[in-house]
């Protein structure tokens, strides 16, 4: 572990923990949708398809819940079927109260953790637009924590989204991971 990481780790520490973390239920769908949608800078997809990705992508995505057990925050992925090493991870988002604490990082950190042990992923992808810096500063820090490389191309420019204007979509590879 270099110093920096180090540095991170220890910061992270820190913080006290105010939340719980488990894999998310149907019954969250509705509140991670709200989440979503509050976030200001996440493609918002329907509800249905929040109350699927519960149902059915439980195993790699994760929840933090307040002391009540509601959500606050939300980590979504799913192991891709063409590199079954890499988690892709869908969406982060926390809720407008609990930002600022690190808690994107810290479930982004046991969510990897739980799927490298449970299916063995070694690698994470994502795409971020160029215009969503938390979410680049959220997977650059990700990448330095693990002593991870992190790659970045144009996965789907924007002139290939049906809705208008849309920034391209950035894929971020890192890996392999370190623990």
């Amino acid at each position: 572990m270099t110093a920096a990481q180090a540095d991170l780790a220890g910061a992270r520490s820190e913080i006290p923990r105010s939340f719980t973390t488990d894999a998310p239920r149907v019954e969250d769908g509705a509140a991670i949708w709200r989440i979503a949608r509050d976030s200001e800078v996440l493609d918002l997809n329907s509800s249905y398809s929040y109350l699927l990705w519960c149902r059915d992508f439980a195993a790699t995505s994760l929840v933090a819940r307040d002391e009540g057990g509601s959500p606050i925050a939300f980590v979504t992925g799913y192991v891709r079927p063409e590199r079954p090493e890499a988690l892709v991870v869908w969406q982060v988002a926390v809720d407008a109260s609990h930002r600022g604490r690190g808690l994107a990082g810290t479930l982004l950190d046991e969510l990897t953790a739980r799927v490298a042990e449970e299916q063995g992923i070694t690698a994470v992808e994502t795409t971020v637009t160029p215009d969503n810096t938390a979410s680049d500063r959220l997977f650059t820090a990700y990448a330095a924590r693990h002593g991870a490389t992190l790659e970045r191309e144009v996965l789907f420019d924007g002139g290939l989204f049906p809705d208008g204007v849309h920034q391209p979509e950035v894929l971020y590879r890192i890996g392999p991971l370190s623990p």
